[in-house]
């Protein structure tokens, strides 16, 4: 049976700047530049036959947009078209790409891939060095700033990731999983109070894209590097992988499959 359903309705969207406000950044003039990239493996339709289609989906949505989504309200979205059918890809593409660009009020492209195009992916890591292996004391999981220091005054460039980040839904509290990748240039920065820092969010309740602004104002203000930028990649989640990166420099972030993805 093909149905009919009300789709954009299901889509929920959370203003950016009520969480830019709280962090002191100003919402028209940002000091970085970046995406949320969000991978969705549970997409299909029926063609015009009926016949289900699948796909793997790529979403982009600029930072300069309103709005995020709320996951849980893209997934029932999504799996919303399970049973509609449509003329070809490119009207469904038009049609989700219309409902999401009036959900955060700015840019979205969409991109699908079949599965024959991503057989062969292989599992990546981010480059740079992994500081998660620090034989370190934590005593502490409450979000805190204060773990972020210097280390010297010698000035570098460096690419340092963590597979140990986890913060948690606000909406539902589940816990959100995540490999962050922080490269900057300037001052070092020391290793162990980052690691700290970062652990420090295993109880803090954030968005995916709020935390990663987060933690590069924090890196910012206290580390003053003359570049920065910060990737995270989110284990899936309901069908979904949330990906958002923020610079303010020249950067292309590398869209790989990690190990939890």
């Amino acid at each position: 049976m093909i149905v009919k359903i009300d789709h954009f309705s299901l889509l929920q969207s959370i203003p950016r700047k009520k969480n830019r406000d709280i962090i002191l950044l100003n919402n028209m003039h940002l000091p970085f530049i970046g995406k949320d990239v969000w991978t969705l493996y549970e997409l299909s339709w029926l063609n015009k036959n009926g016949l289900p289609q699948i796909a793997i989906a790529q979403i982009e949505i600029n930072i300069t947009s309103e709005n995020i989504i709320e996951s849980k309200s893209l997934k029932l979205y999504m799996n919303s078209f399970n049973q509609v059918q449509f003329d070809n890809e490119i009207h469904m593409i038009q049609v989700i790409t219309l409902d999401l660009t009036k959900c955060v009020d700015g840019k979205v492209s969409i991109r699908l891939f079949n599965l024959n195009e991503i057989k062969n992916q292989k599992i990546s890591d981010f480059w740079g060095h992994c500081i998660d292996d620090q034989n370190i004391e934590v005593t502490s999981y409450t979000y805190n700033p204060l773990f972020l220091l210097k280390s010297s005054k010698k000035i570098i460039h460096e690419s340092l990731y963590s597979h140990l980040f986890k913060s948690n839904c606000p909406k539902t509290q589940q816990p959100d999983w995540a490999s962050i990748q922080i490269i900057y240039s300037g001052t070092a920065i020391d290793h162990a109070g980052l690691l700290l820092y970062l652990i420090s969010f295993r109880s803090y309740n954030g968005f995916h894209e709020e935390c990663v602004e987060k933690i590069f104002n924090d890196i910012e203000k206290t580390c003053q590097p003359k570049k920065l930028t910060v990737y995270a990649r989110y284990t899936r989640r309901g069908g979904i992988d949330i990906n958002p990166w923020r610079t303010n420099t020249v950067f292309s972030p590398c869209l790989i499959r990690m190990a939890r993805q």
